[in-house]
């Protein structure tokens, strides 16, 4: 090798030695930033003169990234990011119920309630006691006024987030399309490019808390990103548009619903550059991130704690005001049935007739009567139990006509007189059981036990009717109170007709065995029990079995919250350890540099040196 030679690698080690010294300042700089991932110089041999390996250049900045354990990465984020929502939405909503065992525990209010109607039923004639007994009643129907108040403003402060995530995921996607456009004029691969990739990481694991994505990789570095189920967010340089239509306040009876006519809270919609739209909530493209936590707090986990205290509230008020009549045995000629005065009926109350059909298997249909415009909840039938709905606005002979159109294979309905039902077996192998209805009280001096000790804001009954704008029991106890007649006249808890003796306990201990000891059936849709297994208890049992599925829910989320924070550590140690910036290596990397550096500028010396003793000898 010449001295030209030597001297012009010595020139091109020192350079690259430079630019290798240079990069390492930069990794020691930006050690504790965020998304920032060790740099390295890409460094190739250089042929000079056709002799290989006699210098060095520069050809790039290398990012140390293991893109696997980044993706990885990115998909815990948006698990740990759903976990830790989701487990703060749900310690608040435990902290509604209150501290089971505390004073001001819903249980402990209950509680409260049936032991003053407990001391009512030893001193009827007592006013005081009477008095107990309304205002431990309001306090109940208050504790469940504010209990729902407290669900809906968690539902609200869900809203609330997704409007505010939406934007950002916005703001992210815009930066990322930015990224990809800078990304595509650059013609080298140096820091400004490292630079501008580590951004667009950070970028995409902001989004990532947001939302579970998918990151496919393209040319010059570029990055597309889709949804879980497909839908493009970024295209090279274009991003789509998220959008939410924030209603604002929610109540009991907004709720979301993939049909537009019927939705009550907001929806996200996916807008591509070419302008198609995707609902992405009915889409369920959205399934991790904060905005999944938000997503499912608003639609399933509260209106489902809501539907539990509504049903508390309806079936507590319906145990009180309910009276069921059996029907009267008929025949006409060979057939035989039984009759029943539907006069009494309200919406929302029921008939149940059981039949043996022709096979032997006895059959259970409950007829309820619907308001106008009403229809029944789907899937509102229990197992070996059918439910109909039937619209009685029209008189008897409608209902008459409905029915025989449902059921008039096996048994023939007829209206004798009246508002009388009748119902007959409509062929010899079929058989009916039993007929009898459900019918609501609404007078306080009826001459019954029961009595409408609760009806809705509105002073209606509480039927759990169903009509046009919904039912009843929806937001039920938020509108729960005691019957302001009631409150008036105290003395109604015992006195249930005109000439009620003095001291009589047939209405208090009907009110406290209601409230104690009457084993009740409850929807399913509150998610105590099933579809085909609906629980049946007493109220404190249903409270109970509330009380512990939401204990175990919060437990549940917590549990979860903690692995994900587990897994979310360990990778994020991984990847620190594998692609971040590690100290002791940049100082021994510094070392081996400056002895590289100290090398070359010996060589580049020793060439001066000789270069000068050949001038002179040539002198």
């Amino acid at each position: 090798m010449g001295l030209s030679q030597a001297l012009s690698a010595a020139v091109a080690g020192i350079n690259a030695t430079q630019q290798s010294l240079s990069v390492i300042a930069g990794n020691v700089a930006n050690a504790d930033t965020t998304g920032y991932v060790n740099e390295s110089v890409n460094q190739t041999e250089v042929a000079t003169e056709g002799q290989t390996g006699t210098s060095v250049d520069v050809t790039g900045v290398n990012r140390d990234l293991n893109t696997l354990l980044q993706s990885q990465l990115w998909t815990a984020t948006s698990g740990d990011s759903y976990a830790d929502t989701a487990s703060q939405f749900y310690q608040e909503l435990q902290q509604i119920y209150g501290t089971p065992g505390s004073s001001t525990s819903f249980d402990a209010i209950f509680d409260d309630f049936t032991t003053a109607v407990q001391s009512l039923a030893a001193d009827p004639s007592s006013s005081s006691e009477q008095t107990a007994v309304i205002s431990a009643a309001q306090q109940v129907a208050q504790t469940l006024n504010s209990m729902t108040t407290s669900i809906q403003q968690l539902r609200t402060e869900a809203e609330q987030g997704i409007a505010s995530d939406v934007q950002s995921a916005n703001g992210l996607l815009q930066q990322i399309a930015q990224i990809n456009g800078q990304l595509q004029s650059s013609t080298t691969s140096d820091s400004a490019t490292a630079t501008l990739e580590d951004q667009e990481g950070e970028d995409i694991t902001q989004l990532s808390q947001l939302m579970n994505v998918n990151v496919v990789q393209g040319s010059n570095n570029q990055v597309s990103i889709f949804t879980s189920t497909g839908q493009q967010l970024v295209a090279g340089t274009q991003a789509s548009q998220l959008s939410f239509d924030d209603v604002g306040t929610l109540s009991a009876t907004a709720l979301w619903s993939a049909d537009p006519s019927e939705d009550g809270a907001g929806t996200i919609t996916l807008t591509s550059p070419g302008g198609a739209t995707t609902d992405l909530i009915a889409t369920g493209a959205i399934q991790s991130g904060q905005l999944a936590a938000y997503v499912q707090m608003r639609d399933d986990i509260l209106p489902q704690a809501q539907d539990q205290l509504d049903e508390f509230a309806n079936q507590m008020s319906q145990a009180l005001s309910n009276q069921t009549t059996s029907g009267t045995a008929v025949t006409s000629g060979s057939q035989s049935g039984y009759s029943i005065d539907t006069s009494s009926l309200q919406p929302g109350n029921t008939i149940q007739l059981t039949y043996t059909d022709s096979t032997g298997t006895q059959q259970t249909v409950t007829i309820v009567s619907l308001g106008a415009g009403g229809t029944l909840p789907q899937n509102s039938s229990a197992s070996g139990n059918q439910e109909i709905g039937v619209d009685f606005s029209g008189g008897v002979a409608s209902v008459v006509a409905q029915l025989n159109a449902a059921l008039g294979t096996n048994l023939q309905f007829s209206n004798p007189s009246g508002t009388v039902l009748q119902v007959v077996n409509n062929n010899s192998s079929t058989t009916v059981d039993s007929l009898s209805e459900t019918s609501t009280v609404t007078s306080l001096t009826s001459g019954s036990a029961a009595l409408p000790l609760f009806t809705d804001s509105n002073g209606e009954p509480i039927t759990g009717a169903n009509t046009s704008s919904g039912s009843q029991t929806t937001g039920l106890a938020g509108t729960i109170e005691v019957n302001p007649a009631l409150v008036s006249s105290p003395s109604s808890l015992v006195d249930y007709s005109s000439d009620t003796a003095s001291g009589d306990t047939t209405r208090p201990n009907f009110i406290l065995n209601q409230l104690t000891d009457a084993s009740l059936t409850y929807s399913p849709t509150t998610g105590v029990g099933s579809q085909t297994q609906p629980y049946s208890g007493t109220l404190t049992d249903y409270l109970s079995q509330v009380v512990s599925q939401q204990s175990q829910a919060a437990n549940a989320a917590t549990n979860l919250q903690q692995g994900q924070d587990t897994v979310l550590s360990t990778l994020q140690q991984s990847f620190n350890d594998q692609s971040g910036v590690n100290i002791d290596t940049q100082m021994s990397n510094l070392i081996a540099l400056q002895n590289a550096y100290g090398a070359n500028a010996r060589v580049m010396s020793t060439i001066q040196d000789l270069m000068q003793t050949l001038l002179q000898v040539g002198a």
